[in-house]
């Protein structure tokens, strides 16, 4: 491998600098992915990802996640609430046939059944959605608790 330039180290310590990782600098650059590796070993630097401002990133992204899924939830538990609402109001059963393709209609005081098993249905699905995003929520608590019970079982007692 040829020597390094003295352009070569500078647009990686800059960029380095800037955050950017070893491909975005060989693409930006025109510099080989090695040898960039290569140049930020030789100047002390590192892409290796971590750190603080890599896990601020992340717990952002937990709680915007955690945000959206309490959304979805809220959207399913309202959307069963308003089918159950169906379930037992006024319906009209219609349909299309016969040779002239007639189109007829039909009050019922209530769904019939075939079509109450169909909202059922649905209600249980949203249910089970909702009920699964709120159960891994709670796993993401409830494994906090245990990582703290660990935490307290294995400190050796010192108040160092």
């Amino acid at each position: 491998m040829a020597p390094f330039t003295d352009r070569e180290r500078e647009l990686v310590t800059q960029l380095h600098a800037d955050g950017k990782g070893r491909n975005a600098i060989s693409r930006e650059t025109g510099i080989h992915q090695k040898r960039v590796s290569a140049i930020a070993a030789e100047l002390g630097l590192s892409f290796q990802r971590g750190g603080a401002r890599t896990a601020a990133a992340t717990e952002a992204r937990k709680a915007d996640a955690a945000t959206r899924r309490a959304a979805i939830e809220e959207q399913a538990l309202a959307a069963a609430e308003k089918l159950l609402g169906q379930m037992f109001s006024k319906a009209k059963v219609f349909n299309f046939g016969g040779k002239e393709n007639d189109y007829n209609e039909r009050d019922f005081d209530e769904p019939p059944f075939a079509d109450k098993r169909a909202i059922a249905t649905s209600v249980q699905a949203l249910m089970q959605t909702a009920l699964k995003i709120a159960e891994h929520d709670r796993a993401d608590v409830a494994t906090s608790g245990v990582d703290a019970w660990l935490e307290h079982m294995t400190e050796d007692g010192t108040d160092e």
